[in-house]
């Protein structure tokens, strides 16, 4: 199977953070945040293998600031790396103040997805490559983060 750079999946998205999206410390709440998160990668996910997938698991994620009304969040997913059947999403969430310019890193997250055929089952899909310095950090760190997915699942089960 053929592979691809890690730029042909790469999605953006931009989401405005509006007062029902928000808790009562008029932020934005984590889970608005994490459906975001997982919409992007599964889009992502589809683009690169070219069929239906579903998540297999979110694998960290970091909320490193938080977003206010009124705030733009630009959500940006590449695939960080491949397996036989599943692919890693790294996705990356800034917010931006529209007033200001100010714009910081809000989360971190890594999610796994897993490709599926029409009877769902699991199907192959193509590797990835990297082009830019990011996108080598990325990918050369997967296997250290599939390494710590299955110690994690080994501990759990």
């Amino acid at each position: 199977m053929e592979q691809r750079p890690m730029s042909h999946s790469r999605t953006i998205s931009t989401k405005l953070v509006l007062p029902p999206d928000t808790n009562h410390m008029q932020t934005i709440f984590g889970g608005k945040v994490l459906a975001y998160i997982d919409e992007i990668a599964a889009i992502t996910a589809m683009k690169h293998a070219q069929t239906a997938v579903v998540t297999a698991s979110i694998d960290s994620v970091d909320f490193l600031s938080s977003a206010t009304v009124g705030d733009v969040l630009e959500l940006e997913s590449v695939v960080s790396s491949t397996g036989r059947t599943s692919m890693e999403i790294f996705v990356s969430v800034h917010s931006m103040d529209l007033e200001t310019g100010a714009k910081r890193l809000t989360t971190e997250s890594f999610l796994t997805f897993v490709a599926m055929d029409e009877d769902k089952k699991p199907i192959p899909v193509p590797g990835v490559f990297p082009e830019t310095e990011m996108e080598k950090r990325l990918f050369e760190t997967g296997p250290a983060r599939r390494e710590h997915r299955k110690m994690r699942r080994a501990i759990m089960h």
